[in-house]
């Protein structure tokens, strides 16, 4: 019977960069326990090498016959190895193996292991082949990690306080999605699985926390692509007594910390200071269109066909027009990092009017790679117009669009205790990691993305 535990087993890594440091033909004084997957086999008259892989790397197994007694053993098997390092006279890393056991058994046969898993269905419905034999996609998810642990750090030190917040809600809110429902047997009432974290974020802040920041699954119940899935990864966090200028200033200093961690050398320079333009102006630049001159959809959409803008228009309401022109338009070019910055108030129904620009709000977009990194707002804590705002989305979801944000009193009677002026924000964890592993599809980085059966 394979035993139940490996005790003092160290990473394979350890091993190979002890037995780096000694002369070929050298061997260590001390003794090292390693475990793994045998992932190769190869026989030189009375000599056998193994090629053992665990999350750490490769490390070749030297087993010398009279010296190990081998057990019979399959590719895909998990061994335990005791052995001192060395390096062989031709200048390999080695363990030169005194105990081997067999601690599990692989009964299916392994893809080709020199070629890896190439077959990109079979990849993501099965990840574990694809981290087995694939040592780009350990190495792409490890990097994912140090990104996460690289922001926890970064506002750890801020001073911001990590929280966890309900995923099954009465009411959805915090952006523009259609939810996941499901049915609450004991309570006998239809909940949704959260789209974002924000309201009860707020409720926080609200309460005197000051700083909160929440690493969190969210649900949208949309279409896939190669930037959507619909489970997904965000951080937000708010703090009191900021506005988006102090976001921005974050962003800035965060996304250089998530870079480093995550070694990235690709084309984007995240630098800072990234630079700034406002999302009307932008949309002009590349259309020629004034959308805050033409506030009426028809008349929107007359003026981008027009300007020879190739876009669906038919049966879209001003504020859908607004976002689709910029995010098939604009949003691709914008490579290098950029605040996109003032949005329309229709757009923005959760954040602040802008202090000095009538119909428009305090709420920027951060860009990098051709697409949407963040999204953020001098938050609105004026209960009145919020209430005014929620009332519109009731209107605008009165005339059959289901992704209007739904009414809210309980995140209402929260602000009508009072809610400092508040900074916020929220990140896109898996659109982060595509651009810093150079990835152009989001199933690429999540562990086990959504498939069709």
């Amino acid at each position: 019977m394979p035993p139940k535990r490996f005790p003092d087993r160290v990473d394979v890594a350890l091993v190979r960069a002890e037995a780096e440091q000694l002369e070929p033909g050298a061997e260590a004084d001390q003794s090292r326990r390693v475990a793994g997957r045998v992932m190769s086999r190869r026989e030189h008259g009375k000599l056998t090498f193994l090629d053992l892989v665990d999350r750490s790397g490769r490390l070749q197994l030297f087993c010398q016959a009279g010296v190990v007694e081998l057990p019979d053993l399959d590719l895909g098997d998990i061994v335990g190895a005791e052995g001192r390092p060395i390096k062989t006279r031709r200048g390999e890393p080695s363990l030169a193996v005194a105990r081997l056991e067999v601690l599990a058994r692989n009964r299916r046969p392994l893809p080709d292991t020199f070629h890896g898993v190439r077959d990109t269905e079979l990849r993501y419905r099965q990840r574990y082949l694809d981290l087995l034999v694939n040592e780009e996609t350990r190495a792409d998810f490890l990097v994912r990690t140090r990104m996460v642990s690289a922001i926890r750090r970064y506002l750890d030190d801020e001073g911001f306080v990590e929280v966890e917040t309900p995923i099954l809600q009465p009411r959805y809110g915090g952006g523009f999605a259609e939810p996941f429902v499901t049915h609450y047997n004991a309570l006998d009432q239809d909940y949704y699985l959260r789209i974002a974290t924000e309201l009860y974020l707020k409720r926080l802040i609200v309460g005197g926390l000051e700083r909160v920041y929440e690493l969190a699954k969210d649900f949208r119940n949309e279409g896939l692509s190669y930037k959507h899935n619909p489970e997904f990864t965000m951080v937000e966090w708010y703090e009191a007594y900021a506005d988006y200028e102090d976001e921005m200033r974050r962003v800035e200093e965060l996304l250089p910390r998530v870079a480093a961690a995550a070694g990235y050398e690709g084309e984007v320079d995240f630098t800072p200071p990234y630079r700034r333009i406002g999302l009307v102006d932008a949309i002009r630049e590349a259309t020629g269109v004034d959308v805050m001159a033409v506030r009426e959809a028809g008349a929107l959409a007359a003026a981008i066909k027009d300007a020879g803008v190739d876009i669906p228009t038919e049966g879209l309401t001003w504020p859908e027009l607004v976002d689709d022109l910029f995010s098939k338009v604009v949003e691709p070019t914008l490579v290098q990092p950029t605040f996109v910055i003032d949005f329309p108030k229709e757009i923005s129904p959760l954040a602040k009017d802008h202090r000095s620009k009538p119909g428009l709000v305090e709420r920027f977009e951060a860009f990098a790679g051709g697409m949407e990194i963040a999204n953020a707002f001098t938050e609105l804590n004026d209960p009145d117009e919020q209430r005014a705002r929620f009332e519109a989305q009731r209107r605008f979801a009165a005339e059959g669009h289901e992704e209007a944000m739904p009414f809210d009193e309980a995140f209402l009677q929260a602000l009508e205790h009072g809610m400092p002026p508040t900074g916020g924000i929220g990140i896109g964890i898996d659109r982060l990691v595509m651009l810093m592993t150079g990835h152009g599809s989001i199933r690429e980085v999540v562990l086990f993305p959504a498939m069709r059966d």
